[in-house]
């Protein structure tokens, strides 16, 4: 469906809360040295690009093609991107980052001075024919040609936000008990990535009993579904009255983060995953004397070579968090199928392009 009249493409188009549209944008063109150009061929939706429809990241603003996540061939270079040539299949990463600044020089390159999370943000995102990658050296990760494009598209952004903002700030370790709070594909990364590090048990929590059937196939040792709004006491029965190691809140609601305060074990940790567009309580008068330790985080894209890495080993099976092929005419059927997970069963919902 590729569109070259008038140097037009399709590109999903954000308008404000609620409202989407697949349009004709201009294609993009390479602004700076360090930009690459790539051809999409396989995308995908994010839980955060449904935040950003509910309103909930007020700095996308109308006229945003939405989207960060993607796998696709680089069709035009600046001059100055080493390591890459046109055609090369590639990686998208949903972080930008100039390699130079200070919070970059502290592998905190979702802070970079001059990047972070800018595609279908502040910048135009991969929810289209075409996009424009800044600093294409550092947010571009070559792929062989045989490279299973719906595999690797979820390295660009939930499996690393799995591991780094969930597994890893979680500071799991053998032999812990660790419940995660929300089964979506942000949460079922965390679990496939939490089993890495070898817990007793893995305890996960969610209102959707579909999903905890997944994420019981997964690797979870017990599920709990939050419905009846006794969690806790199932997580604490669970646990014999003494709460879980590690506590990774994956939705991104106040109900779901005051679960993890009142499971999490003295000495425990927990790690916030989940995008929160309101206020969420924090229980000092519970925890203060609890020896705990509360984790924010955004991905930084720092494990993503390592993830490639068992990935194409068959270490890390990735490709079963997708649940639905749509293509880009149907990009607007993909956003209700995935907003409305629970009736769909939806996981990961992806968007193919033709090659």
């Amino acid at each position: 469906m590729k569109n070259t009249e008038n140097n037009l493409m399709k590109a999903l188009v954000f308008h404000g809360t609620g409202n989407l549209a697949l349009e004709d944008k201009q294609k993009p063109t390479i602004k700076q040295s360090t930009d690459a150009i790539v051809r999409i061929t396989t995308t995908t939706i994010c839980g955060t690009d449904l935040h950003i429809l509910k309103g909930d990241v007020p700095r996308v603003t109308d006229g945003r093609i939405l989207g960060h996540e993607g796998v696709g061939i680089i069709g035009e270079l600046g001059s100055e991107v080493l390591g890459l040539k046109v055609g090369d299949k590639v990686l998208i990463s949903l972080i930008t980052s100039c390699g130079k600044c200070s919070f970059c020089k502290k592998a905190m390159y979702s802070h970079c001075l001059n990047g972070g999370w800018l595609l279908g943000n502040s910048i135009d995102g991969t929810q289209a024919e075409y996009v424009r990658i800044p600093y294409a050296d550092n947010g571009l990760y070559l792929l062989p040609p045989d490279a299973d494009d719906e595999a690797i598209v979820m390295l660009s952004c939930i499996l690393p936000t799995g591991l780094e903002c969930g597994t890893l700030q979680g500071k799991v370790k053998p032999g812990d008990i660790v419940a995660i709070v929300g089964a979506g594909p942000v949460g079922l990364a965390a679990l496939l990535t939490t089993q890495l590090y070898s817990p007793a048990e893995i305890v996960m929590i969610d209102i959707d009993d579909n999903r905890l059937e997944v994420a019981r196939s997964f690797g979870a040792t017990q599920v709990v579904n939050s419905s009846d709004g006794k969690a806790t006491e199932q997580v604490m029965a669970l646990t014999h009255a003494a709460g879980v190691d590690v506590a990774i809140e994956a939705v991104g609601l106040s109900a779901t983060f005051d679960i993890c305060q009142e499971i999490i074990a003295p000495g425990g940790h927990i790690a916030n995953v989940g995008v929160h567009g309101k206020s969420a309580e924090l229980h000092l008068e519970k925890l203060w004397a609890s020896n705990i330790t509360l984790t924010t985080h955004l991905v930084d894209g720092g494990t993503t070579a390592m993830l490639l890495r068992m990935v194409r080993s068959g270490r890390l099976d990735s490709k079963k968090l997708v649940s639905h092929r749509f293509g880009l005419p149907e990009i607007m059927k993909a956003y209700n199928t995935f907003g409305n997970a629970a009736m769909e069963h939806a996981l990961k919902v992806v968007i193919n392009l033709p090659a």
